[in-house]
């Protein structure tokens, strides 16, 4: 294998092709690494590491590189008594956090695993019924990202009639610019993010 990728290496600087299986190690290894301090550091982001590497695999064609029961448990582990999800264990719960764990369960068709209806009511809490606006947590940020991902989650759970739809379409229409884009609250710059 060294030898095929030198081989491409000299010829045009760049591997000719995607080595797969160093790839699905690579994110075999992610929480191995427990005495490392960045282990420790990017712990809030262990959930969507997990979705985003569950992702990566299933393109990879190898999704059951990660024991399914193992990764369902510990998206479960992350849920509270509201419904939400923390980005980990014992981390409070964010409506970023509860999509990846939705979207995380369907990949491993695991939904039954969490408690859906209060994952449902989760979501739907953080709708303002005034404005439409969504906020990501119980702090109140409101962004039009987490009008994206409400909707987004109540979709994919097939539970859209939990929120006001219309108002949430014209609060995200309250965000739109002079220029065409969109801002993440009423009056804030365009972001290609939005």
């Amino acid at each position: 294998m060294e030898s095929s990728f030198m081989t491409s290496m000299e010829k045009t600087g760049r591997p000719s092709e995607l080595y797969i299986d160093l790839h699905v190690k690579y994110i075999q290894s992610l929480d191995t690494k427990k005495d490392d301090l960045e282990y420790w550091l990017t712990e809030h982001l262990r959930l969507s590491g997990v979705y985003w590497g569950l992702t990566a695999l299933d393109l990879m064609n190898n999704i059951d590189a990660l024991k399914r029961e193992d990764v369902v448990k510990y998206v479960v582990s992350c849920q509270h008594d509201n419904g939400g999800f923390g980005g980990h264990i014992g981390h409070d719960p964010h409506i970023s956090y509860t999509l990846y764990a939705v979207q995380i369960l369907i990949t491993e068709d695991s939904l039954e695993a969490a408690n859906v209806e209060k994952i449902v009511e989760y979501v739907a809490s953080r709708q303002d019924r005034q404005t439409g606006a969504f906020t990501g947590d119980e702090w109140g940020e409101i962004d039009t990202r987490f009008s994206y991902i409400a909707i987004s989650c109540l979709s994919l759970l097939k539970r859209l009639d939990a929120i006001d739809v219309k108002k949430a379409i014209e609060f995200i229409m309250l965000c739109k610019n002079f220029d065409g884009g969109f801002g993440s609250i009423p009056g804030a710059e365009s972001h290609a993010g939005q």
